[in-house]
């Protein structure tokens, strides 16, 4: 015989759903059909749910963290002669007493942590996925553009913002070689361009160059990284609405906090 389950739940249900899953497991000859009914958040909403159980004789399973729901639901259920299982309240009760403290009672937290999450990890993928110039044709994609010679800190900047929720892709510029025109067609409170000065960069590069066996020709002399700079410079100085980031000395989450900045004075995305 058909046996129905309601799943209520003031978030999205799949707590309850998993949980029920896992234990019909253990019922090999038990068919359900289930019934999920997410954001319940008020009495109606429970009083609807119970007529549907009520009609076909079903069982409620609930993850609701109001304390004044979980009783409302059991007092109809009861009420009306259905089973209704709380899920949420005998662990929130040990969890409170464990820790002598009282729980928030907001319901849908646990999926709004889940969105941030998984909205962290898609901007980390983009951000890797968009390093130094790959796949320039889905800029349009970005909030952010990073522009920069090498060893500005493009990379570990975009990982960064990309951590925090920004959509972060950084461009490398090279001496002689033009940037991709698809830069020129974005919106410029989006485009970042980062510079520093000759000699700290110089440092920087040794320090790379040393690294990889000094096997970089000029990367690294000054003469070479001011000539770099300055043929980055004119670039940045021929689309005066693109802002210019000096990163000299700076840490990564003070070149971050600057970048946001100006996003919020310009009124861009946030």
């Amino acid at each position: 015989m058909l046996q129905h389950a309601f799943i209520v739940s003031d978030g999205t249900g799949l707590t309850a759903k998993q949980s029920l899953t896992s234990a019909l497991v253990q019922f090999e000859f038990i068919e359900i059909q289930e019934h999920i009914r997410p954001d319940v958040r008020s009495k109606q909403q429970i009083l609807d749910v119970i007529a549907e159980a009520d009609e076909f004789n079903g069982i409620i399973i609930h993850t609701l963290v109001s304390r004044d729901l979980r009783h409302f639901i059991l007092r109809k259920g009861r009420l009306y002669n259905l089973r209704t299982i709380d899920l949420m309240g005998p662990l929130m009760a040990q969890l409170s007493h464990h820790f002598e403290n009282t729980p928030t009672e907001k319901p849908g937290i646990f999926h709004k942590i889940n969105k941030a999450y998984f909205h962290r990890i898609e901007s980390i993928e983009f951000a890797l996925r968009h390093d130094d110039g790959q796949h320039v044709e889905e800029l349009d994609k970005a909030n952010i553009v990073l522009l920069g010679v090498s060893r500005t800190f493009k990379t570990p900047l975009s990982v960064y913002m990309a951590y925090k929720g920004w959509k972060v892709a950084n461009i490398p510029i090279i001496l002689g070689f033009s940037l991709p025109e698809i830069v020129f067609q974005l919106p410029p409170e989006r485009v970042f361009c980062l510079t520093t000065f000759s000699r700290r960069l110089a440092v920087l590069r040794k320090s790379r160059e040393k690294h990889l066996g000094g096997l970089t020709g000029e990367y690294a002399s000054q003469s070479y990284v001011q000539k770099e700079l300055n043929y980055a410079n004119r670039i940045f100085r021929m689309h005066p609405e693109w802002t210019i980031i000096n990163v000299t000395n700076k840490p990564i989450e003070e070149i971050s906090s600057e970048i946001r900045g100006h996003i919020k004075n310009k009124g861009g995305i946030t």
